[in-house]
């Protein structure tokens, strides 16, 4: 077949051009890194000028720095020397840095030092400029919660309940010797008030151990054993206990941490990669959002949303200097103390309590349990006498009040009321099985915040937020983590990890405006 019959474009690799373009003119007016340009040339980037110092040779103009940083997570560009890389390849970069090219370790230093305390202002002042455009309007916010992976070794824990182990049996070892020692002593070096054991430190330690080695050095019928167990103690159980102490100071009341990011607890992840629900070191990240754009983040230790919800609107009211009006989230964070601090902040809330969905017949439990159409919830309640009325139409007078707190500090008081002849009564193993007659326990703030939040959701707004939220925020989870690909912190300590989620927030919240 003859080529010279069909026809090409011409190719010219030396071919020069005569009026050359500019980049300007290859950048499409309703490209993405457009938004980013014409969002940041709006913000006020005061704070983050300050970091620079005076002194030394000039630096990159921060304004430039941003641009590109920003762009880079909206193009999945994590790495320090990929967006150096793209800075001299790729034509968006070079359009935003005006064909400037800053070397891996000063982009590197930008995010890690640069943006470390400023960047939620940044954040801040995109999300007022998108609620100027009424694209969002800071009233009404969904808040859900997602784990997701620390860089830290998978296996490099410490547990909490382990220290503590080893601590009872540092204990235990040095009783056994000290009774030991009491057993073989002269009458001369007895002593009648043995110290207490259920605590150590390492004062203890030495006093004991020297008062053991007195006993045990002069004793004919101190065993080698005996004498070898105690240069063990002598050697290691002060700096042990130094070790768990420090230990426990990194847990901060937490049930475990990564030796490899102490800031990091371990938690079971839904998507691991085993796909085995493993425990795995992570931060807990909470969001609030509106029309899938993220409002506010932060970043917690805690492996449950329940002790989240505070924390998180306590940080949002620092940033905005007031907190949403509206309020959804899922069951999670319903409790008592949220509640409270929901209506003391005058938030209307739509928050589910544990057992809502099943009261309304969304969750069916695949195994119903004996004695379920008796548990308290089914029971009459008469408000104006307080007091039960159990499935024999017995009155259950109220006998005392319990208080206790809660893992977070949190008071809780709770009224009991106790069948008054539970004897013979034909229900009884169906009923109840404890001994004696029945008690239950009710919580009164609990069950008025129950009822007022009930009325909630069951209104015709709380079906639409309950719709809404699956539908809102949950996307926002699904973009970050699944679209762009975002599973595991790449960042090591809260600090770091809280600003790698805000730079995808951010792109994710300029991604969607661009869409």
């Amino acid at each position: 077949m003859n080529d010279m019959n069909i026809k090409f474009k011409d190719y010219n690799q030396q071919q020069n051009w005569l009026f050359p373009p500019s980049i300007e003119e290859l950048i499409p007016e309703s490209h993405p890194v457009r938004i980013v340009n014409g969002i940041i040339e709006q913000l006020d980037l005061k704070l983050l000028i300050e970091e620079y110092s005076k002194d030394g040779k000039p630096s990159f103009h921060p304004k430039m720095m941003l641009k590109v940083m920003v762009y880079a997570y909206m193009d999945n560009t994590y790495s320090s020397r990929k967006i150096e890389k793209a800075m001299r390849e790729n034509i968006n970069f070079m359009w935003l840095s005006a064909q400037q090219v800053a070397d891996h370790n000063t982009i590197a230093r930008f995010r890690s030092k640069k943006l470390k305390t400023i960047f939620k202002d940044i954040f801040k002042q995109v999300v007022l400029l998108l609620a100027e455009e009424g694209l969002v309007s800071l009233k009404e916010v969904f808040t859900d919660g997602t784990k997701i992976e620390s860089i830290a070794g998978r296996y490099t824990f410490v547990w909490g309940n382990a220290i503590k182990t080893r601590k009872e049996k540092m204990a235990e070892q040095l009783e056994q010797m000290w009774n030991y020692a009491q057993s073989i002593a002269d009458e001369e070096d007895s002593d009648p008030t043995p110290p207490e054991f259920k605590t150590i430190d390492k004062d203890k330690i030495e006093k004991t151990a020297k008062k053991i080695e007195e006993i045990i050095s002069k004793n004919p019928k101190a065993s080698t054993k005996a004498k070898a167990k105690l240069r063990y103690i002598q050697k290691n159980f002060s700096q042990n206990l130094d070790k768990y102490e420090e230990q426990e100071k990194l847990l901060a009341g937490r049930g475990s941490y990564s030796k490899t990011d102490p800031d990091a607890t371990f938690m079971r992840m839904k998507d691991d990669h085993m796909q085995n629900g493993q425990l795995k070191p992570a931060y807990n990240v909470q969001v609030s959002s509106e029309s899938q754009f993220v409002i506010h983040y932060s970043l917690h230790q805690t492996t449950n949303d329940l002790n989240t919800l505070k924390p998180h609107l306590n940080t949002f009211e620092d940033l905005y200097q007031f907190l949403p009006e509206e309020l959804t989230a899922d069951a999670g964070y319903g409790s008592e103390e949220n509640y409270d601090f929901l209506e003391e902040k005058n938030i209307e809330t739509f928050v589910k309590y544990n057992t809502f969905d099943k009261e309304q017949g969304i969750l069916k439990s695949k195994r119903k349990k004996i004695n379920e159409d008796f548990h308290r919830d089914k029971l009459y309640y008469n408000e104006e006498k307080d007091q039960y009325i159990c499935p024999m139409g017995q009155p259950m007078n109220k006998i005392t009040n319990r208080n206790r707190k809660t893992k977070s500090g949190y008071a809780q008081t709770s009224s009991l009321y106790q069948a008054q002849n539970c004897n013979g009564c034909p229900l009884r193993g169906t009923c109840h099985k404890a001994q004696g007659n029945r008690v239950i326990e009710r919580n009164q703030n609990l069950e008025r915040h129950k009822d007022r939040v009930r009325e909630n959701l069951l209104s015709e707004l709380g079906e639409i937020k309950r719709r809404q939220r699956t539908a809102d925020v949950e996307p926002v989870f699904a973009h970050i983590k699944s679209n762009r690909n975002f599973k595991r912190f790449t960042h090591i300590g809260i600090e770091k990890a809280e600003l790698e989620f805000g730079l995808h927030a951010l792109a994710h919240n300029l991604r969607k405006k661009s869409a």
